[in-house]
């Protein structure tokens, strides 16, 4: 196995369990499980509570028609089965993203650890592959950066993104197509006067949206502009064609989360109606919207500190519809969000039996977790796709060689 992350781990383990021996893991950091410890902010979002196949891939931007298949052999439930059968109790938040009693990441990464010792699998860190040839009579044999040369009868590569020329140095090795990574998951650079000084600031429900690409949640202000899981959803519907124009476009945001020019139109009626005397600056006709970035928009839609509900123009108002319902700002560039390293692209999924995960291209290779052309939106949905592919994978290595 290539690549101690969630993905390697679980292919690992359950190709252990399933009778293979001698499993070995080569790691080239000097942490395993290394993204599992930093995801959710140290707490591991291990899955999302979404139960039905059909649904669940809705959340995949590459990878949703192919991963139906796999997510009804391996899905959300038998995850967090397996997870609860071992000791690990679960919890589901508000918005679906599920994590860990403890709110602690060493809590999934003893799990993994403990399970693969006890299955009887190896593994070693700082040990780096340079290189992978296939063996004349089939099988592989992989170059270790320390220097050794070792043997295998089966492959698995879990590498994750492949953004290095390292993580892409076994598929190259092979001959092995793949689609160019680019980010997937990332905030949003914008420069505004609308946003300047704001950064924490945040709006429980707005729909953003870029050309034809649209999604809605919390957006939040930050320092270099926006971010939340509107946006992150909107980054990775659009990764590729954010890439190919090089971060440079521009956003609408409907700040109402959807109310329309008619919502809108009633909020002002019944702001004239019951507040007439009071200052359009002093509150907002959305609850819980944060009054600074209120004021803000406001301002820009022409409002002044003396405007009251009762004497707001109609040029006004239509400022302030434009501002609430269509604000336009323009993105230039962009930061990857905090331990979310997701990328698009990967290894073609056509290339690959997703019924085993194995190579159509090189018998005994097989792929799991992000190597593959697959990504999902923030919440879970990545380590979903880890759990299932590597599940999928470590059966089907195991299966071969009973």
């Amino acid at each position: 196995m290539i690549g101690g992350g969630a993905a390697g781990f679980f292919g690992a383990i359950t190709c252990a369990d399933h009778g293979m021996e001698d499993v070995l893991i080569l790691e080239k950091g000097p942490e395993l499980l290394d993204k599992v410890k930093i995801s959710g902010g140290g707490r591991c979002n291990v899955m999302h509570a979404c139960f039905e196949p059909g649904e669940l891939v809705e959340s995949y931007p590459r990878g949703r028609k192919s991963l139906l298949g796999p997510f009804h052999h391996w899905q959300t439930s038998e995850t967090m089965e397996w997870f609860e059968s071992r000791g690990v109790s679960l919890k589901t938040e508000q918005d679906g993203r599920m994590f860990p009693v403890t709110d602690d990441s060493r809590t999934i990464i003893d799990c993994l650890t403990g399970a693969a010792r006890d299955a009887g699998v190896r593994w070693r860190t700082r040990c780096g592959v340079q290189a992978v040839r296939l063996r004349a009579g089939g099988g592989f044999r992989v170059e270790t950066a320390p220097g050794e040369e070792l043997e295998a009868a089966a492959l698995l590569i879990a590498t994750g993104g492949i953004r290095s020329g390292a993580a892409r140095k076994p598929l190259t090795d092979l001959g092995h197509g793949f689609e160019p990574p680019v980010p997937s998951l990332f905030t949003f650079h914008i420069e505004d006067v609308r946003l300047e000084g704001l950064q924490g600031v945040s709006v429980g429900h707005s729909s953003v949206r870029v050309g034809k690409l649209s999604s809605d949640g919390p957006v939040l202000v930050t320092h270099w502009g926006l971010s939340g899981p509107a946006i992150l959803k909107l980054s990775a519907l659009g990764a590729r064609e954010f890439a190919e124009q090089d971060y440079q476009f521009e956003l609408w945001v409907d700040w109402t989360g959807g109310k329309g020019v008619e919502g809108f139109a009633a909020m002002i009626l019944k702001e004239r109606r019951e507040h007439g005397a009071r200052k359009v600056l002093t509150r907002s006709p959305l609850e819980q919207f944060p009054r600074r970035l209120w004021e803000r928009l406001a301002a820009a839609a022409g409002v002044t500190a003396a405007t009251s509900w009762s004497n707001l123009t109609k040029d006004q108002e239509r400022g302030l519809a434009g501002q609430l319902l269509e604000g336009r700002f323009a993105v230039r560039g962009k930061s990857l969000n905090k331990d979310e390293f997701v990328t698009c692209g990967g290894v073609r999924l056509q290339d690959v039996n997703l019924k085993t995960m194995e190579s159509k291209l090189v018998p005994g290779l097989y792929f799991a977790g992000e190597v593959l052309d697959i990504d999902g939106i923030t919440g879970g949905f990545n380590f979903q796709s880890a759990w299932t592919t590597g599940r999928i994978a470590g059966e089907a290595i195991a299966r071969g060689f009973r």
